[in-house]
């Protein structure tokens, strides 16, 4: 019995002073060679953590110290990235609201300087209204970059931290790691040598089954067995204690040095990550309550406040229109402008001032032809005038009249020929007045319309009583009170009914003689003119069309005036459809009030005309190539001829955001 029993203690010895158990670092401490440095390496990872509880501080020492730590990491990397997305959204919308508040105070600012909007008292205030909202957007906008900032700010955060982590990930999981494998080895070969030293130990022992090995080369005594299982365990119990010593210096080294180091730089960035993440959530809640305290500071400003001494509220603002003196105000505006003159005199025009010169007898023809009655061919008589004199009443109502005296080219129909009937005569073919027979004259003047009118200048020029050629918009404007001039109207008007349909619209040309007639009758008295007969303008709206270009041609300063020729020239280079467009609009809008009106009247009506390109083949790039010199006139660079082409396409493709279909 003894000596079964003295190998087993031996066994059982060299198993307990060979192997110790390393897995527990607080075990590892105790021993007397290594218990001091890892106490104060202890010491200060419980130190480092959050509250230094116990339960913190064995997670920390643990062998998911380093893993737990880089989730915890990973975590404040990910509400990093999380608030800085809220703040660049948040940013966005800001930014949107602040320009569109500040895009709506610029065209509301604009509008209030048209003059068909209110003046006064009501324009003053309510710009100060827009003016405070102005404000309020500069505010918005302010935010929005201290939005977009801290959200750059939190991004460079979190990609800082998110290189650290990986660095620390690789350097302690790796520590960790190796430390595993070396343990894993350790107990494979303490397997190996516990179980050579039960074989020895059965050997040694006599045990049943001790008998005759056979090996490769024929049976083993027990003696010969016993002497191969001691070598064998001798060798392994050599490589067993030298597995254990590597595995106790590796995990030494861990818990010593590499642990601590990864737990605190990881500890580190987490703190980083953390504090960062909540400066920037205090930055937002500052900006916020500063926004709605600047903000309400605009609507409201505090009593006695500091450069806000003559700042008003929104609601004292607005309190201060007053209506009853803006319609006053209005309404006296006009005071020049009352005729008191209470004289009604019938004043004959200085151009037919020699018609008392006539003989009797050809006032007593003229007066004939006047009445009704029957005449040979079934046409009634027409009224015979001298060349270039005006019918002295009815001309209006000679269109619009359904009486049986009306002239035969209204009641019929449009004559088959613009020009002056001839009557047969063997008389002279010179101008009734001037002829001293008391026969009927030569020329018959068609009937006393307009057309009459205008056919009578065929053969004659028209005085320039008030002339429309060659004379500015403002001058236009101040002797006719008219923003936009009679002629542009008549020929909006006469396209509108008659051209719109006519290929080449304004690219063909009309008959030269039919245009110097027509611009002779509207230098003479343009107000006598409508075009809604088609007789008066010869059935040739292609004169008219030529009429309207030639009106804008001779216009002493052009219609998109010199003053603002390289604004528009400017806006034209712009790339950008929409800031290209609101460029232009805002040039528009700074057009003097005759400008603004009629280059709107002559919009409104090319887009009609480019509406019906299907029919008129006129489009919007072969309207802009027509009108392009004509609105601009000639710029100091012939380069500019395209830049010109493309402002004008520009006001054509925008007409509806540019201008009011009213």
């Amino acid at each position: 019995m003894q000596n079964r029993e003295s190998p087993d203690r031996s066994s059982s010895e060299l198993h307990t002073t060979s192997a110790p158990r390393i897995s527990d670092p607080a075990e590892l401490a105790d021993s007397p060679q290594h218990g001091s440095g890892l106490r104060s390496t202890n010491e200060q990872i419980s130190t480092d953590a959050d509250d230094g509880s116990p339960a913190v501080s064995s997670v920390l020492q643990s062998d998911i110290g380093v893993n737990t730590l880089l989730t915890r990491l990973k975590q404040s990397i990910a509400s990093a990235r999380e608030f800085a997305t809220f703040l660049k959204k948040r940013s966005t919308l800001e930014e949107e609201q602040a320009q569109g508040l500040k895009k709506l105070c610029r065209g509301s600012h604009e509008s209030t300087r048209r003059p068909e909007n209110r003046q006064g008292s009501y324009a003053q205030n309510y710009n100060e209204v827009i003016h405070i909202h102005d404000r309020m957007a500069d505010n918005g906008i302010q935010f929005a970059l201290f939005l977009h900032q801290m959200h750059e700010d939190l991004q460079d955060l979190a990609g800082n931290m998110e290189r650290g982590r990986k660095l620390w990930k690789q350097n302690g999981l790796t520590a960790e790691k190796r430390v595993q494998d070396s343990e894993a080895l350790m107990e494979k070969a303490k397997a190996k040598y516990n179980s050579l030293a039960e074989d020895y130990d059965r050997v040694r022992t006599g045990d049943k089954g001790s008998g005759r090995v056979f090996g490769l080369k024929g049976p083993k005594s027990a003696a010969q067995h016993e002497e191969d299982l001691q070598r064998k365990v001798q060798q392994a119990d050599s490589d067993y204690q030298s597995r254990v010593q590597t595995a106790k210096n590796q995990r030494q080294e861990l818990v010593s040095t590499l642990r601590p180091q990864a737990i605190r730089a990881v500890q580190e960035l987490v703190h980083e990550c953390d504090s960062g993440l909540t400066l920037q959530l205090q930055k937002f809640a500052f900006h916020n309550e500063r926004l709605l305290l600047t903000n309400g500071i605009c609507v409201s400003p505090l009593p006695g406040q500091e450069g806000t001494q003559t700042a008003r509220s929104l609601r004292d603002v607005v309190s201060q229109i007053d209506n009853t003196r803006d319609l006053s105000s209005y309404v006296a505006s006009f005071a020049s402008k009352v005729n008191n003159t209470n004289d009604i005199k019938y004043e004959r025009h200085p151009t037919f001032s020699n018609a008392s010169q006539l003989p009797p007898s050809s006032v007593n023809s003229r007066s004939q032809a006047l009445t009704p009655g029957p005449t040979t061919g079934g046409a009634q008589p027409v009224s015979p005038l001298g060349q270039g004199q005006h019918q002295p009443s009815g001309i209006e109502d000679s269109i619009t009249s359904a009486s049986s005296a009306a002239p035969p080219m209204f009641q019929n129909g449009p004559a088959s020929s613009p020009k002056p009937q001839v009557m047969a005569s063997s008389g002279s073919s010179r101008p009734a007045e001037n002829s001293a027979a008391p026969a009927a004259p030569s020329y018959v003047q068609p009937p006393a319309s307009l057309g009459a009118l205008q056919n009578n200048a065929s053969h004659t020029s028209l005085p320039a009583l008030r002339p429309v050629f060659g004379v500015s918009l403002d001058d236009l404007l101040k002797r006719d009170g008219s923003a936009i001039p009679l002629v542009v109207y008549q020929c909006v008007q006469a396209v509108d009914l008659f051209g719109l349909e006519v290929e080449g619209i304004y690219r063909l040309s009309g008959s030269s003689a039919h245009v110097n007639k027509l611009k002779g009758i509207f230098d003479n008295d343009s107000s006598q003119v409508d075009f809604r007969n088609p007789e008066a303008f010869y059935h040739d709206v292609n004169s008219v069309a030529g009429l309207l270009k030639q009106f804008f041609r001779e216009l002493p300063d052009p219609l998109l005036t010199r003053e603002h020729y390289q604004s528009f020239i400017e806006a034209a280079r712009i790339d950008d459809d929409i800031m290209r467009r609101d460029s232009m609009h805002a040039t528009i809008n700074a057009l003097p009030d005759p400008n603004y009106a009629t280059l709107r009247t002559l919009t409104l009506h090319l887009n009609r005309v480019q509406e019906r390109s299907a029919a008129n083949r006129m489009n919007a790039g072969n309207l802009a190539i027509i009108f392009g010199p004509t609105l601009m006139g000639t710029g100091p660079n012939v380069a500019d001829a395209g830049w010109q082409v493309r402002v004008i396409d520009t006001i054509l493709q925008n007409t509806y955001q540019i201008f009011d279909d009213d």
